[in-house]
């Protein structure tokens, strides 16, 4: 297994190395020191797997990624940052687990088990192209700190959309996922109704529409006390759908 650590501060990248070979001690590891030395390391030497931070001076973590998913055959990542709030960025790239600094030996002895067992090729066909496949994912995917998280499609009972991310709720869980809700409606048209611009909810788990002390309507789901607005765009359509599904 090849490894590079690409982290522009030295003692960053002599605790990742102090560790890998700990953990990993048969692997082949490399380090870079900029963003722009780990694109050409990867290209030399085609590593399975980066740890990868995030803020460099020049090239970021996150640009190395986003050149790395156009590869043919990418490598897996890990992020190993000192600020949490590039998690979710991280995120569209599908990496393997987001680690915080200092990284500590348990979580990244369970991020290289999660590289190991799903590579970024197989991380992306958990996410199929409903358009190719002419059919729907049976589950929704995200990369967390804790690594690759999944919900099964058939206990969600909506999608809701929070400035630029969604998340999928059912009753047990909350998972914050890399779709966007437009998308999820066009793949899952048959199973969730848009009901306002910023939510979906599962047509099966509807028990009825009601409206709150201010007169606005709501739709009650079974198994959550969440209660989606309905906006008054979307009212008739709604209660159209309903309808025809009875």
């Amino acid at each position: 297994m090849k490894i590079l650590v690409v982290d522009d501060e030295v003692l960053g990248r002599e605790r990742l190395l102090r560790l890998l070979r700990k953990l990993q001690p048969d692997a082949q590891c490399l380090e870079a020191e900029s963003g722009e030395e780990a694109l050409a390391l990867a290209g030399q030497h085609a590593p399975d797997l980066l740890l990868l931070d995030i803020r460099m001076p020049g090239m970021d973590g996150i640009d190395v990624a986003a050149h790395l998913d156009t590869l043919e055959r990418p490598p897996a990542v890990i992020f190993c940052t000192a600020y949490d709030q590039y998690a979710l960025e991280a995120l569209q790239h599908q990496a393997v687990a987001y680690l915080l600094k200092p990284v500590r030996e348990q979580e990244l002895s369970r991020a290289l088990a999660n590289a190991g067992r799903v590579n970024r090729l197989q991380l992306a066909s958990l996410r199929p192209d409903s358009s190719e496949t002419g059919q729907s994912r049976s589950q929704v995917s995200s990369q967390t700190h804790r690594g690759l998280e999944t919900m099964a499609i058939a206990d969600i009972r909506f999608f809701l959309a929070e400035q630029k991310y969604v998340t999928a709720c059912s009753p047990t869980a909350q998972l914050l996922i890399p779709d966007t809700l437009k998308d999820l409606e066009r793949e899952f048209d048959q199973q969730f109704l848009r009901v306002h611009r910023n939510a979906l909810v599962a047509l099966e788990h509807i028990v009825r529409l009601q409206r709150d002390d201010s007169g606005a309507w709501q739709v009650v789901l079974d198994g959550v006390e969440e209660r989606p607005a309905v906006s008054r765009r979307h009212l008739a359509q709604v209660k159209q759908r309903l309808v025809e599904r009875c």
